[in-house]
């Protein structure tokens, strides 16, 4: 709605509200956990959520304390619901997992600072992995990169969702440099051809993932 405070999402009950914020691929430090559980016990919140995209939803805040609590949290707003990059969530990759063959948190940190604030037509998930095993879910995000022995592989189109699509493979065996830049052209091509509140799923069923190829690579 309008009038909805920056930052806050109005929920079922149509009187409390919900924020988001954010914490790229989902890495958080002490000194955040520590200060969220003191605003959360100042201001009598009764939810804090960890979500599928790796943030925390704080959850049943007043109107009238929103701004304040933003101002207490010292966080930026992690986008929920408009049509820019939600989140960027990562599997842990080469920093600790024994199966790592790539810096997946490293990448996913680029990545959202990359396209954070960017406009596009709906919505975007993106989903980095470290290894094959594919625990970013990469498959099934609008941008998805798995790390491989030969290189980063990347893939568009992929969707979880009620309509749920398995995401194309667009290129392998690229180099930390050439992923982030192939990811960008391919955003900044769907920002130019997609439709209003098109998905990367739909878009590339509209278009075909060739058209896609053939502009970007």
């Amino acid at each position: 709605m309008p009038d909805n405070p920056e930052g806050a999402i109005l929920q079922r009950d149509k009187l409390s509200y919900a924020i988001v914020p954010r914490t790229p691929v989902g890495l958080v430090s002490a000194d955040i956990l520590e200060n969220m559980g003191r605003v959360a016990r100042k201001y009598n919140i009764p939810i804090i959520k960890v979500t599928s995209g790796q943030r925390m939803a704080l959850v049943g805040i007043k109107k009238d304390e929103v701004d304040k609590i933003w101002e207490d949290l010292g966080m930026d707003v992690g986008r929920a619901i408009e049509l820019c990059l939600h989140y960027v969530q990562a599997c842990p990759g080469t920093a600790v997992c024994k199966f790592g063959v790539r810096d997946s948190l490293g990448v996913g940190t680029e990545l959202e600072k990359l396209f954070v604030g960017m406009e596009l037509p709906a919505k975007v998930k993106i989903g980095v992995s470290g290894c094959p095993l594919c625990c970013g879910e990469s498959f099934v995000r609008d941008i998805g990169v798995i790390g491989k022995k030969k290189g980063w592989t990347l893939i568009f189109g992929g969707n979880s969702a009620g309509r749920p699509r398995i995401g194309d493979i667009v290129a392998e065996g690229l180099s930390k440099e050439e992923v982030l830049d192939l990811a960008k052209r391919c955003l900044e091509y769907y920002a130019a051809n997609g439709k209003k509140r098109e998905r990367t799923a739909r878009f590339i069923e509209r278009i075909g993932i060739e058209a896609l190829k053939q502009s970007v690579l």
